[in-house]
């Protein structure tokens, strides 16, 4: 790498040399100084921001929960009030006697008269001979189907925070407490709702510089500091239903189309069955936008000060590209013969120091032709010797063609004495010499390669007896895969020899190729001696290395990863006494006719 950077350094023309001199020791630092001060800046007033958000969030969870407190205090007292029991469970003969009842009944008003925080307290009771006041409601079916009533019956005296339609229900109340009531006397059930004034967290939420807002269990907004978010669900907002999915915590979310920040907190009252969410938004460009001033004004103050280099560093090669275009015409003289050219260059800077030196060196060189004419002779005279050499060295190698046509002549031979098997073993093993000549480093088909294979383990097979049994599993349409060739028989090999060979009872082994949704998936399995922990970590080590023990397992982890990627290397789980499985998967960028 480095004598490369060199070459390429060397081959640049001076001014260059000194242009990239600049930008790497020059502007390069200061771009990286300007890009750190910046990213700084710009994290630090996040930082703040969010600071600045989570404090909003805590004031706002404060003043909710001295709301909220002053809805639960109330509900623990009216449902232990006895006069409240008896207005509701009572069983009226006529009008007359239930308006007297509820003259005569004046705690709703009381707590309402003192407490700004609720707009109207209600009771809903299973009592046909109530009027409805919209303070004691008799029960009716829409009341009883309603999703609110059922889940405070459902949790026997503990309290719900939601919003839900009612008649009685203002534009600034959009959120209710329900509870359930049990009436001893007449062993029945009330419904609590008490409506809270969502004005006065509406004017706290408009104190805050963020979108935020607090939605109900439902993720319905009952107060923001947006005023046409309340009401609506928070999926059918810009934020999207996406963020009404979240859990608690911090995000960074598009909405928009801008990059913001999001922060969702928990409201959970004591003796509550719902929680509330607190969410805020906020723009990261709004809090950045000074950082990306600055930067802006870094880069203009940049582009003047390089312009302003660049003009001198020009106006210095100018000079220097004079006298070294006068030292160029010199050796394009000396580079077509002419040794007698003297080349003159003014100053004792190093220009004229290399102008003396080159002088002496064509007067040098001038000699040096005789010299090098004497000795072509001999330089001739060996090469001639060394191509005797190597015809000698392509005279003694045997061909390849010849073995295989001697094996084909061996195989009719047994064919002709009735020796079949042997027959069919030398046909398989010219046929297999016959696929590796035909090999020139070209892709092949996975079915060419698995050929390859069957002809390897039905040769094995015969030397072993029974000991070998094996079994090819290949999708429909894998076959048709373009793949590196003699990247399965070699991991077959690997397993006949080292997971099979040693173990005296023998084995199987399986070769599975399956198409996947990425890629072409192939495993070579088998069940023989396996390898302890130790061992494994070892081989693994070495695939990434080249090994003399590994050296098979090396090329191909390599050929994979050059050809197809990182992803594509082999995999090797191992397990004593049980086998071993090696596998590799090539992408489907890297397959081809599938």
């Amino acid at each position: 790498m480095l004598p490369h950077i060199t070459k390429r350094f060397n081959d640049m023309k001076l001014r260059d040399k000194m242009m990239l001199s600049y930008v790497l020791f020059f502007l390069l630092p200061f771009l990286i100084i300007g890009f750190f001060v910046v990213r700084e800046y710009r994290q630090s007033a996040l930082d703040k921001a969010m600071e600045q958000t989570e404090n909003s969030m805590e004031r706002v969870k404060a003043r909710t929960f001295d709301l909220l407190g002053v809805a639960e205090a109330l509900s623990n007292r009216l449902s232990l009030d006895s006069d409240l029991e008896s207005v509701v469970t009572t069983r009226y003969q006529d009008a007359g006697q239930v308006v007297d009842a509820y003259k005569s009944y004046k705690t709703f008003q009381m707590y309402l008269d003192f407490n700004e925080e609720i707009t109207r307290i209600k009771l809903y009771a299973d009592n046909p001979s109530l009027l409805n006041n919209w303070e004691f409601i008799p029960l009716d079916e829409p009341t009883k189907s309603g999703f609110w009533y059922q889940s405070a019956i459902a949790q026997a005296g503990r309290i719900g925070w939601y919003y839900f339609p009612s008649e009685s229900r203002g534009a600034g109340s959009m959120l209710s407490l329900v509870r359930s009531v049990y009436f001893q006397g007449s062993r029945t059930f009330g419904v609590l709702d008490i409506d809270l004034n969502t004005t006065l967290l509406n004017k706290t939420l408009l104190q805050e510089d963020s979108e935020t807002l607090l939605a109900d269990a439902n993720n319905v907004i009952v107060a923001s500091n947006r005023p046409n978010m309340i009401g609506k669900r928070i999926g059918d907002t810009h934020l999207g239903e996406e963020l009404a999915m979240l859990e608690p915590g911090t995000y960074e979310r598009s909405i928009d189309g801008q990059r913001s920040k999001v922060l969702i907190g928990e409201l959970a009252p004591a003796q509550s069955f719902t929680n509330l969410k607190i969410v805020s938004v906020f723009s990261i460009r709004s809090i950045t936008k000074e950082a990306n001033r600055i930067s802006e004004r870094g880069l203009q103050i940049i582009l003047f000060v390089t312009a302003a280099a660049l003009l001198l560093i020009y106006l210095i090669c100018a000079v220097l590209t004079k006298r070294l275009l006068l030292f160029n015409r010199q050796i394009n003289k000396v580079a077509m013969g002419n040794f007698n050219a003297a080349l003159i260059v003014d100053g004792n800077d190093e220009l004229g120091q290399i102008s003396r030196q080159f002088n002496q060196m064509v007067a040098n060189v001038k000699e040096l032709m005789e010299e090098v004419n004497r000795s072509h002779e001999q330089t001739s005279e060996l090469e001639r010797k060394q191509n005797e050499i190597k015809l000698k060295m392509l005279a003694s190698q045997i061909n390849p063609h010849f073995l295989y046509n001697a094996l084909e002549s061996i195989r009719m031979k047994a064919h002709l004495k009735g020796e079949k098997e042997i027959a069919q073993i030398v046909k398989l093993l010219g046929k297999l010499m016959r696929k590796n000549l035909e090999i020139k480093g070209r892709e092949i088909s996975l079915e060419e390669e698995i050929e390859i294979v069957r002809c390897y383990l039905e040769i094995q097979k015969f030397r072993h007896d029974d000991r070998l049994e094996y079994e090819l599993e290949i999708d429909p349409g894998a076959e048709r895969a373009r793949i590196l060739p003699l990247l399965v028989q070699p991991l077959v090999e690997n397993a006949v020899i080292h997971g099979l060979e040693s173990h005296a009872e023998g084995g199987a082994v399986r070769v599975k190729a399956m198409l996947r949704e990425d890629g072409l998936e192939v495993s070579v399995a088998d069940n023989g001696a396996g390898m302890p922990p130790e061992r494994l970590a070892q081989i693994r080590e070495s695939v990434g290395h080249q090994d003399a023990d590994r050296i098979g397992l090396h090329n191909i982890q390599q050929r994979l990863r050059m050809t197809y990627g990182e992803s594509a290397g082999l995999r090797i789980e191992s397990w004593p006494g049980k086998g071993t499985v090696v596998t590799f998967r090539i992408p489907l960028e890297g397959m081809q006719d599938v």
